[in-house]
């Protein structure tokens, strides 16, 4: 099962730094996601289900830490939300700003808008999959992903990014 389980571990970390936005705390998270699933008696056999299961596993971790955070100290969140991550050093290249921009738009959304975001746009889940994971009907991934993407695209539109133009050729001259 460690193989099974390393199959996953970019997608989780990746689904982990969405949540927590910190890179040390999203390693932490992946850890502590992989000792429950290589501890838990039951594993899931079928593919589709063993990696919901990961993921499920990932959030449960997730808002484990947050219970334990709040009781620790009530103003760790807030103290993210001054800082945010992604405010590397710019060093011109414009695909670097538009991944930037949205990286730090990404970490204004809402918790609900960014996990959708992560699970479907970056993980990869299906609609149903997400769906099992987050416990809602697939109607309401459907609608939670259009307006996280919509509230996501709004909040970039005043960026650098542009839509591209479709179907022109460029003049090279």
């Amino acid at each position: 099962m460690p193989t099974r389980i390393s199959n996953y571990l970019p997608r989780l970390f990746g689904y982990a730094l969405s949540l927590t936005r910190d890179r040390h705390q999203a390693e932490d998270l992946v850890q502590d996601c992989a000792l429950r699933a290589l501890s838990a008696r039951n594993v899931p056999t079928d593919e589709a289900a063993f990696r919901a299961w990961l993921f499920r596993i990932l959030r449960n971790a997730f808002f484990d830490q947050i219970r334990r955070r709040r009781t620790r100290d009530a103003h760790a969140e807030a103290e993210d939300q001054k800082n945010p991550p992604g405010t590397e050093f710019w060093q011109g290249d414009e695909r670097f700003i538009t991944a930037l921009t949205v990286k730090m738009e990404m970490t204004k959304l809402p918790r609900p808008q960014r996990e959708i975001i992560a699970l479907i746009d970056m993980v990869g889940l299906s609609y149903a999959e997400t769906a099992d994971l987050l416990g809602v009907p697939v109607g309401t991934v459907m609608s939670r992903i259009s307006r996280a993407r919509r509230a996501l695209l709004d909040a970039v539109g005043d960026s650098n990014i542009h839509e591209l133009p479709v179907g022109r050729k460029r003049n090279n001259n």
